[in-house]
């Protein structure tokens, strides 16, 4: 009998599932027959995009996140009143997603990186692995430590149940955790696209000398005045379709008929807020980044220090890019010495940690039959 995985995956942006997909293409080579059940409130065809169709998906309000007044701006009063809300009636929601586990039997749960399911885990004696390069609890006590009583009581339920996960796992680069004690430090995740160039050069008749820019803000919508852009001389931006750009030096990504990482492999730079996957995935293919300052965000300052590290980058200000004034910074960028690409081991790294932790159960080995799990009230 296969093994069967419980995957719960955060739906702010996209970059948890561009961390774990890579994990599962990993652990499936080791266990072919791995059942996958991914429980999330994140689009189906984004799940389908990275996971394949060899799922059952879910949808699953799991978790609050931050809420966004824009791809940049965290809506602090508005994610105020979201976590007191979901915390209402907390012990009865962490019973309630228990007994969802104890009707799906998984071997294991893995979030990214949702904490309620870890505390449901832990109710229903079912192992679980968090593996994300931020976690909530952190984020929450970045905004709301000086909250008082009702936010220490929120920040106590959530750090009690990321710990009560065997592992944390937190691929490099991450934000510092030193109010969890069951971290542990694996490589950089990304998935690994194949250049396209020549066949891109060709669908779009890319001039000779002209550089292929990929604009990539993140799964939020953010769109720039571009219609009110200059002349963009010597480059060529690919751009998501949604945009609906007129600009005669934009492209849209979707008409290249190439997945997303291969457009990635077969361009000269790429323009990007701070975040995990846009990063990791320029540096672990050699392209610098032109990134746009994400103000006030607890991961943003961990992300452009490895970045600063390992890659090659420079900060691109929000005028420039209102502006389209971006001809100068791509030209000062790309006549540097280019770092060489950066190996993404964490993703067979988070795999042998599971492969570890499932060795120790036969598949499905859990009881056969439901656990009682109590239905007194909820404290509050």
């Amino acid at each position: 009998m296969a093994y069967h995985l419980a995957i719960y995956l955060s739906a702010h942006g996209f970059g948890h599932i561009g961390q774990t997909a890579p994990v599962i293409d990993s652990l499936a080579r080791s266990l072919p027959d791995v059942r996958l059940t991914i429980l999330t409130a994140a689009p189906a065809f984004k799940i389908a995009e990275r996971f394949g169709q060899s799922h059952t998906l879910i949808h699953n309000e799991n978790d609050v996140g931050m809420q966004q007044s824009n791809a940049l701006e965290v809506d602090v009063p508005g994610s105020w009143i979201a976590y007191q809300a979901f915390h209402e009636a907390w012990t009865e929601k962490v019973r309630a997603e228990a007994r969802r586990l104890e009707q799906l039997r998984p071997d294991l749960v893995l979030v990214n990186v949702p904490y309620l399911p870890l505390a449901a885990a832990r109710l229903a004696e079912i192992p679980a692995v968090a593996i994300c390069s931020l976690d909530w609890a952190g984020i929450f006590a970045h905004y709301f430590a000086s909250h008082g009583e009702p936010a220490g009581r929120i920040l106590a339920e959530m750090q009690a149940a990321y710990e009560s996960a065997l592992c944390f796992l937190q691929p490099e680069p991450s934000m510092a955790m030193p109010h969890l004690g069951n971290t542990k430090a694996i490589g950089p995740i990304a998935q690994v696209g194949r250049n396209c160039r020549s066949v891109v050069e060709k669908q779009i008749g890319l001039a000779s000398g002209e550089r292929l820019v990929m604009v990539s803000l993140g799964g939020m919508e953010f769109r720039p005045p571009i219609e009110d852009w200059p002349a963009l001389v010597g480059l060529r931006l690919i751009v998501p379709a949604s945009w609906k750009s007129r600009h005669p030096q934009t492209v849209a990504f979707e008409d290249l008929g190439i997945p997303f990482i291969d457009a990635l492999a077969s361009s000269d730079l790429l323009i990007a807020k701070p975040g995990y996957g846009s990063f990791v995935e320029a540096v672990c293919h050699g392209i610098p980044v032109l990134y746009i300052e994400r103000a006030n965000w607890p991961e943003a300052d961990a992300m452009i220090g490895w970045l600063l590290r390992y890659g090659v980058c420079a900060r691109l200000s929000p005028t420039d890019l209102k502006q389209g004034t971006l001809v100068d910074a791509v030209t000062a960028l790309l006549v540097k010495p280019q770092a060489s690409p950066r190996a993404p081991t964490g993703a067979a790294e988070a795999a042998e940690e599971i492969i570890a932790i499932l060795a120790q159960r036969s598949p499905s080995s859990h009881r056969s039959g439901r656990i009682d799990i109590p239905q007194t009230e909820s404290s509050r």
